[in-house]
């Protein structure tokens, strides 16, 4: 019996190792997809720099294939609308994620259009509150400059790890339009939100 015990005891110690180790690696995937995303579309910006000056509206389409498939617009937009997400009918839900998420294409492709070889460095994973949850922290560094932080908060809900916040200088994207979402809805409800996010990608404001 004791024999048993400590069989099962050095089995359990093993799967604990094992998901661990998978847990960790999963984790440090998180870390390799923004590193890789984020080195592809600036190689491909300056690579392609000249055409994107003459035709500036390119980048839009360059940041929606290669970096938007990692964004979770559902979570990043029920976040930005908080308590009033439930209010809004199937519909008008859809809307709200094509509107922000156009208002973030826009927002992205703009200050990717700023970039002139600063250095990107990425540091120690941070894990969140579940372990389908961690945060990948990078700083952008430019000569003389103090650099600013960029935190990714990722989530992997099984179909791998999706951006559904994005943190600089310790502004969370999701909190700032969450306050001003919520007051054009006191104002306006719902729909008015919906026609503000239309006026905004219309007019290429942010």
């Amino acid at each position: 019996m004791l024999q048993r015990r400590h069989f099962l005891l050095r089995l359990l110690v093993l799967v604990s190792l094992v998901w661990s180790g998978s847990l960790l690696a999963a984790q440090d995937e998180a870390t390799a997809l923004v590193k890789r995303t984020t080195e592809r579309m600036l190689n491909t910006l300056e690579a392609r720099r000249a055409e994107i000056e003459r035709n500036p509206a390119m980048i839009y389409a360059l940041v929606e294939s290669t970096v938007l498939p990692h964004f979770d617009f559902v979570r990043i937009t029920q976040g930005a609308v908080g308590q009033y997400w439930r209010q809004a009918t199937p519909a008008q839900q859809r809307q709200l994620i094509d509107g922000f998420k156009q208002v973030l294409i826009r927002t992205y492709a703009r200050s990717l259009l700023s970039y002139s070889g600063q250095d990107i460095r990425y540091l120690p994973l941070k894990p969140g509150n579940r372990p389908t949850m961690v945060t990948v922290s990078t700083e952008v560094r430019e000569s003389g400059s103090t650099p600013i932080p960029v935190e990714y908060r990722m989530h992997n809900a099984g179909a791998g790890w999706k951006v559904y916040d994005v943190v600089i200088n310790n502004a969370s994207l999701v909190g700032n339009y969450r306050s001003s979402f919520a007051t054009e809805i006191r104002q306006s409800g719902i729909d008015g939100l919906i026609a503000r996010l239309g006026d905004m990608n219309t007019k290429g404001q942010e």
